[in-house]
């Protein structure tokens, strides 16, 4: 059937022949085509105005039509029959039924809304359901269209309109919220930025302060040192020039100066090499004083003063902040009183393991000796702690010796770690 469409296309505009024509050369062509391409032949010739010249299409030759014009060409009838006959054969036909072949889509299904044949109204799935015929059902639903556009309008579509404009209103109003965020965050970041670039050059700074007390305490020495390497490499020479002089006079006066320069050189003692150390270091440091710095301290948050000690020094600089560290542990209630439990535990497990007969009981007097010099609050738990460490000792006590030598060693080993951690 395509081969066939194409067959009966014409040439000019690519559509089915309508009313053709045939020229003297037998090439067809629709009428209404053929109009158009006289219509600018006689706008370009110069012929008789009795003839008018039509250039065929195809093969271009030239055909004198009469004053009547395409009028005058004749039908090409059998062309037009099989042209009616193709539009007739190609036709759209009416559906078959896939579940009953052969039998036509010609019932309309108002229930499942589809085109079904007599056999699925009769004996199929569509049984008993409302039908109707195809164009009845459809100008129903023409007339019933109107009536659903209808409910579209008045206040349920004045409160569409309404609710489409808050929504929008709103969602500017967050927008410019959120954009007013963005803003708060990048201005608190740059901040935070400029503050965290403000101490990196401070650190910077004072790491450079530190290389040049390194420079200054240095590079004298190693200057000197040079110096030295370049005397003896002079004086090595000058020996080698020595030996090659033949006047007795200079070789004397040359090797008096040589043996006075060596003299010099050897008796320059040779510089110490200082035991420099650099304090405090930069990951100390910020163990020590930026690990809890919060964001809010951070513009006050400390820079340390590098600088270089000997050893003496050093030490001198670490009993001090052991001191320090003792201080704090002193002024902090709670540590108070996990030193106290550590060492209650301590001497619990030295009690058991060597049977002193110290006891419980002077154990006790230690604690209250202890507690009477912290608060009131601090004295009360510590004698809850007491209470509570004689009853477990009592326990304990029962527990080791069914155990054995071997669990009770473990258990020692243990509680000296727990005491070691806690420190």
């Amino acid at each position: 059937m395509d081969n066939l469409e194409e067959d009966l296309t014409c040439s000019v505009c690519y559509g089915l022949f309508t009313d053709p024509r045939v020229l003297p050369c037998s090439h067809t062509f629709c009428k209404s085509c053929l109009e158009n391409v006289l219509q600018v032949s006689v706008n370009f010739s110069i012929w008789r105005p009795l003839r008018l010249p039509l250039k065929c299409p195809n093969c271009r030759s030239v055909v004198e039509l009469p004053t009547n014009g395409v009028d005058a060409l004749p039908v090409n009838v059998c062309l037009r029959a099989i042209v009616e006959k193709y539009q007739r054969d190609s036709r759209p036909r009416s559906p078959s039924c896939p579940e009953h072949p052969r039998q036509p889509l010609n019932v309309y299904c108002v229930q499942d809304r589809k085109l079904i044949c007599g056999f699925c109204l009769t004996i199929g799935q569509h049984q008993g359901h409302a039908i109707d015929d195809l164009q009845t059902a459809y100008v129903k639903e023409r007339g019933a269209q109107s009536r659903l556009t209808d409910k579209l309008k008045g206040q349920r579509w004045e409160e569409m309109c309404g609710l489409a404009e808050r929504l929008q209103q709103e969602k500017v109003r967050s927008q410019a919220l959120v954009e007013n965020d963005r803003e708060v965050v990048s201005r608190y970041f740059q901040a935070l930025d400029l503050i965290l670039a403000q101490k990196e050059e401070q650190f910077t700074q004072a790491l450079d302060r530190a290389s040049a007390l390194l420079s200054r305490a240095y590079e004298p020495l190693i200057q000197q040192v040079k110096d030295m390497q370049e005397e003896h490499s002079e004086l090595t020479s000058l020996s080698s020039g020595v030996e090659n002089e033949d006047c007795p006079l200079a070789y004397l006066e040359k090797a008096h100066e040589l043996r006075e320069r060596v003299n010099a050189l050897i008796q320059t003692p040779l510089p110490e090499v200082p035991s420099l150390h650099v304090a405090p270091r930069a990951e100390r440091f910020f163990e020590e004083h930026w690990a809890d710095v919060s964001i809010r301290g951070l513009r006050d948050a400390p820079v340390p003063e590098i600088s270089c000690h000997t050893h003496r020094c050093l030490m001198s600089s670490a009993q001090a902040a052991d001191r320090t560290r003792l201080r704090r542990l002193q002024s902090s209630p709670s540590s108070v009183v996990l030193l106290l439990l550590v060492l209650l535990l301590t001497a619990l497990c030295l009690h058991s393991a060597c049977g002193s007969a110290l006891g419980f009981s002077g154990l006790c007097h230690i604690m209250e000796g202890v507690s009477s010099e912290l608060s009131q609050p601090l004295h009360k738990m510590g004698t809850f702690f007491c209470c509570l460490l004689q009853n477990m000792n009592t326990k304990l006590n029962a527990f080791i010796s069914s155990l054995g030598e071997n669990t009770y060693q473990h258990l020692l080993g243990f509680l000296k770690a727990l005491h070691s951690l806690l420190l």
